[in-house]
């Protein structure tokens, strides 16, 4: 079941029923019916299954498909099997020589796509693992699918046939759309940034005494500087990478290390960071990028209760990130898979707080992500009430 998310709706979608004719080996019929649901196919036929049915070893190999298998449809010949379909299919690696049409499965899956949109009813015969189909059963079928294998080992495994036909049958029915996609990824840095960060790097290197011999410097840095510019960085690589060197030239530094600030001392940081930096992302070297770092650090007792709960609670481990940029601004949390933003209240605080947070509520919502405001209060008296909010605003997503 690896890579299975059990939070996304399957598929339901009108595709061709899957023949099998006479397999011998449960565990075969289970890795087919498991191939099928991988790619949205849904109707199972078998005829004359060497060990009879329902098959145990068919139900462990399925490893979660059992919804096909309880629906298998029993028959005792192919002919009895295929009565009802109007386009049949016959896979083979062997040519039969028949006068029979010989497709591949990409165009096998496009011929079913269009006749099952129009009505019609199509199948595909799978033959035994051991010798396949026979000529008669060949010949009931209106085309030939084969498959382009190595013509010196063309033998494919019952459940490798099926998963080819589905893979090809899926991609033509969903346009060949991805189950996901990269991240966000901010805007790409500026020109003003790069040189921001170069000249940190810079200062840095020179303290350590890296950029040496003299005569060699400038080719040094023409070398480092096209390391960055081949890699198009975006702001928040440019803000990652300030980190990196920040941490290196000054020692290691984080959460573990810091305060605890009180809610007042929290307030009046926030009040600074809001008028001087408008909410945005610091710039390297400044005031308000002090500030925003002191925050980081040394978080209230409301931050580290709900930080721990996020990072522990199997609800949401590993789903938000405490302190991230999403573009120019920096929420208290932020789940990028859930696109949820979190802003801590602390009491107390003033207009000026208020409307930095309005403003990047604003900007957050204009961009599709939700924004859930708690107070730090509510943490610390009952966090699972907010916990519960939070899982709520989650499902409602889904």
């Amino acid at each position: 079941m690896s890579g299975t998310d059990k939070t996304k709706a399957g598929l339901s979608l009108d595709g061709p029923i899957v023949i099998l004719v006479e397999p011998q080996l449960g565990e075969n019929i289970g890795m087919a019916a498991r191939a099928m649901g991988n790619f949205a196919l849904s109707r199972l036929r078998i005829v004359n299954p060497r060990d009879g049915w329902p098959n145990i070893a068919a139900q462990r190999a399925a490893a979660g498909a059992d919804y096909i298998l309880d629906k298998v449809e029993l028959f005792d010949t192919v002919g009895e099997a295929v009565a009802d379909l109007d386009l049949l299919f016959a896979t083979t690696a062997r040519p039969h020589d028949q006068a029979k049409p010989v497709v591949g499965p990409e165009a096998a899956a496009s011929e079913i796509s269009g006749h099952v949109a129009t009505g019609g009813k199509a199948g595909i015969l799978f033959g035994r693992e051991r010798w396949g189909l026979t000529n008669e059963e060949v010949g009931l079928s209106n085309r030939i699918i084969t498959f382009p294998v190595n013509p010196g080992f063309a033998s494919l495994n019952l459940a490798q046939a099926v998963l080819l036909v589905g893979y090809e049958w899926f991609k033509r029915a969903t346009s060949g759309e991805l189950p996901h996609s990269m991240p966000e990824r901010s805007e790409r840095a500026s020109q003003h940034q790069m040189q921001a960060f170069f000249d940190n790097l810079i200062r840095e290197l020179d303290r350590v005494e890296f950029l040496r011999p003299a005569e060699k410097r400038d080719t040094m840095l023409v070398n480092l500087r096209n390391i960055f510019s081949r890699m198009e960085p975006t702001k928040q690589d440019m803000h990652t990478l300030h980190g990196v060197v920040m941490a290196i030239a000054e020692g290691r530094k984080g959460p573990a290390k810091g305060g605890v600030l009180d809610g007042e001392q929290a307030t009046r940081l926030r009040a600074l960071l809001a008028e001087h930096g408008q909410g945005g992302v610091p710039d390297s070297g400044s005031t308000v990028r002090g500030l925003a770092r002191l925050l980081r650090r040394n978080p209230t007792d409301a931050e580290r209760l709900l930080w721990q709960a996020l990072t522990r609670d199997r609800r949401f481990a590993g789903g938000f990130k405490r302190q991230t940029p999403v573009g120019r601004h920096i929420p208290d949390f932020v789940s990028f898979p859930h696109r949820i933003a979190i802003e801590l209240v602390n009491p107390g605080e003033g207009e000026t707080i208020a409307a930095d947070r309005a403003s990047r509520r604003a900007w957050l919502e204009a961009r599709d992500y939700r924004v859930l405001e708690i107070r730090a209060a509510d943490v610390e008296r009952d966090i699972e009430a907010e916990l519960v909010r939070l899982q709520e605003m989650i499902e409602q997503s889904a």
